[in-house]
């Protein structure tokens, strides 16, 4: 992401952030340009790549904003239902959210683009939402494996395009904590 440059307005921010959920789910991801983000946000394309470098770039800002605010979830005083909430949120996320359906996207794309993989790498979308549910369950366990454990099941679940309606949550908390808990 550019930093140098004016500040941003955070009116134009936040339509170019819109316009590219929009056009994924409209256009899909190879039709969509960094003309057509530019305007469906009603901005100049210079607008757009004074902060973004990519149209990747631009939806990975976009997932990331919105995951934070899909896949919260407040401490409500039981750990365990705080896990089975954030499981139930990550499948509605991964199989229905314009923000999860575009971390799917990147990351299909991340296989064969360096530069969408770097994003990846550059942020932990996924297990900046998870550590904290599963530190407030698992003081001090939660390591890359165990998160990976964690979600792995709801991830393959969503990515195979079965109905997160049919997920257990509580079941997959369950089996999970039995397989971290000595």
């Amino acid at each position: 992401m550019n930093t140098g440059g004016r500040p941003r307005s955070e009116e134009a921010r936040l339509a170019v952030l819109h316009a590219v959920d929009d056009l994924l789910l409209e256009v899909g991801y190879s039709a969509m340009t960094m003309k057509s983000i530019a305007d469906r946000a009603k901005v100049s394309r210079a607008t757009v790549y004074r902060w973004w470098s990519t149209k990747a770039e631009v939806l990975f800002e976009a997932s990331a904003l919105d995951s934070v605010k899909e896949l919260t979830i407040e401490a409500s005083g039981d750990p365990r239902a705080d896990l089975v909430a954030y499981l139930d949120a990550l499948a509605v996320f991964l199989s229905r959210s314009p923000a999860g359906i575009a971390y799917r996207v990147l990351l299909t794309e991340a296989r064969g683009d360096a530069a969408v993989a770097e994003l990846f790498s550059s942020r932990d979308v996924l297990g900046d939402t998870s550590r904290p549910v599963l530190e407030r369950a698992l003081p001090g366990a939660v390591g890359d494996r165990v998160l990976a454990s964690f979600i792995g099941p709801v991830f393959f679940w969503a990515a195979s395009g079965r109905d997160p309606a049919d997920l257990d949550a509580r079941e997959l908390v369950e089996a999970f904590l039995r397989s971290v808990r000595p």
